[in-house]
């Protein structure tokens, strides 16, 4: 289908959609708020712990790994980390970024409560902090990038509130002649089916696009 006249602005009628699609989720999420939404998805945050508990389980400590990898212009990688920094204080533009964010909580022990979506999955899960420690276990993992091409790195594992690991993220940031390169890396159980761990690839994209747009658009 084609859009023949009518609108006066710019895009496509998909860009339309997406505009009234995020002005409708915002409205939703501000005025259930943060309790809000937690009890409206209790039974499908129920559903989704159980299912990384039993992947983490049967898994063994074993992940899968996938990355997304973008590549941006106009921006350098320090830019966009230093602005990294300061959103995840703001879980307002935390959950901007992502349809399926639904909790973006820091913690005073600067780990993050998370409720998103793990594939099909409603789980709420931690994020550690992105301290030096954190970054240990990444030390000696094939994913990691040679520090001279990407020397802002980030690392954290996935954890429910017993502390039951459930997955690990790093996220690597280098610049290029005209911009930078995100490598965002996921680990998930190996028990958990592939789709899980493509959708959450794709999570990846939407979510750091979205970050990464505002980003520059805070710095205009």
């Amino acid at each position: 289908m084609t859009l023949v006249s009518g609108p006066t602005g710019g895009g496509s009628i998909d860009d339309f959609e997406l505009f009234y699609a995020r002005r409708a989720l915002g409205r939703l999420r501000s005025r259930l708020g943060r309790q809000g939404l937690l009890d409206l998805l209790a039974e499908d945050i129920g559903k989704g712990e159980a299912f990384l508990r039993e992947s983490a389980g049967l898994s063994g400590g074993s992940f899968n790994v996938g990355a997304t990898v973008l590549a941006t212009r106009g921006s350098t990688a320090g830019e966009f980390v230093a602005w990294m920094d300061k959103a995840f204080a703001d879980e307002n533009v935390l959950l901007a970024a992502q349809p399926e964010h639904y909790v973006m909580a820091g913690q005073p022990d600067g780990a993050v409560h998370i409720v998103e979506n793990i594939g099909p999955h409603v789980c709420s899960f931690y994020l550690g902090s992105w301290s030096a420690e954190a970054l240990a276990w990444a030390a000696d993992a094939e994913e990691l990038l040679p520090e001279a091409e990407f020397p802002h790195k980030k690392a954290s594992n996935l954890f429910l509130a017993d502390g039951t690991v459930v997955g690990r993220v790093l996220i690597q940031f280098g610049d290029t002649d005209d911009g930078f390169t995100s490598s965002l890396t996921v680990y998930l159980p190996t028990a958990c089916p592939e789709s899980v761990l493509e959708h959450h690839l794709r999570h990846f994209a939407v979510e750091f696009r979205n970050w990464i747009v505002a980003s520059t658009t805070a710095r205009a």
